[in-house]
């Protein structure tokens, strides 16, 4: 199958020299002691890049991209199976077409009982897709696993992610698992960020039962909580130790209307 792009010129240019543009102008070159670092996952946003693409580009500056990925982000549509992956196929691109990785994508299904072969969770869902151009600009040559995730308890997103940091050791090679979220939607500048620090915390913290928690106690809209939790659970079983803020906005530090903002926070977790 070859997925179609769901956002392009959208949320981000379609044509391939102004994307290009645009990505370089938010993915500063690593010079001095900025140096790349590697990384078993991370959390970047996926609102339009005039919003949020500079909280992802200032991530994806720092991490050191593995040659396969898992890119997991939130179903805001709610079509296709609540854990979905796309085993097969490629997904079509401003730069040219992004493989799917077919034996990390059947590792991950076989080693959970949650996860399920399933395009049609992909076709509309944008979160995943905005975080490719910038990982095929840093890695022209990259092949991934999306997975689009519903809603979930504790219990399974434990399952999914030991399931994943299982598969990932099965399949050999270093993979960087990526968490598509944005933070709190369509709220005051202030309680927006109020909210989200405690989020923040959590992930910091590497607590995901604690981010899970503290999302609910405190209605945070934050709409890839899951596979933010996922991927700490995963992280973690893979050794992970920190996870570092490196930068957090929101999109009134665009459009200067700070009465009705969405956040966005990009982490690296080593």
């Amino acid at each position: 199958m070859i997925r179609q792009p769901a956002v392009v010129n959208q949320f981000y240019p379609g044509r391939e020299e102004d994307l290009k543009k645009d990505i370089s102008s938010r993915i500063k070159p690593a010079t001095g002691e900025q140096k790349k670092e590697k990384v078993l996952a991370l959390v970047s946003p996926h609102a339009g890049y005039m919003y949020s693409g500079n909280v992802a580009g200032a991530v994806y500056a720092v991490a050191d991209i593995t040659k396969e990925v898992i890119v997991m982000g939130p179903n805001h549509h709610g079509l296709g199976a609540p854990f979905a992956v796309m085993a097969q196929g490629v997904w079509r691109m401003p730069w040219g077409d992004i493989s799917i990785n077919e034996k990390l994508a059947n590792l991950l299904i076989e080693e959970s009982s949650w996860l399920r072969a399933d395009d049609q969770a992909h076709i509309q869902e944008h979160s995943v897709e905005v975080q490719l151009p910038f990982i095929q600009y840093i890695k022209p040559d990259v092949e991934f696993v999306p997975i689009v995730l519903g809603r979930a308890d504790f219990k399974t997103c434990e399952e999914i992610g030991t399931a994943i940091a299982r598969a990932i050791r099965k399949f050999g090679r270093p993979v960087v698992i990526i968490a598509s979220t944005d933070m709190t939607h369509y709220e005051s500048q202030e309680s927006a960020k109020q909210k989200d620090q405690l989020a923040i915390e959590k992930v910091r913290s590497l607590d995901p039962s604690g981010l899970l928690e503290i999302v609910d106690e405190n209605n945070i809209s934050m709409c890839g909580v899951i596979p933010t939790a996922i991927t700490l659970i995963a992280a973690k079983e893979l050794g992970a130790t920190t996870a570092n803020l490196v930068a957090y906005a929101t999109s009134g530090d665009v459009s200067g209307d700070y009465s009705y903002v969405v956040g966005y926070a990009g982490f690296i977790i080593q």
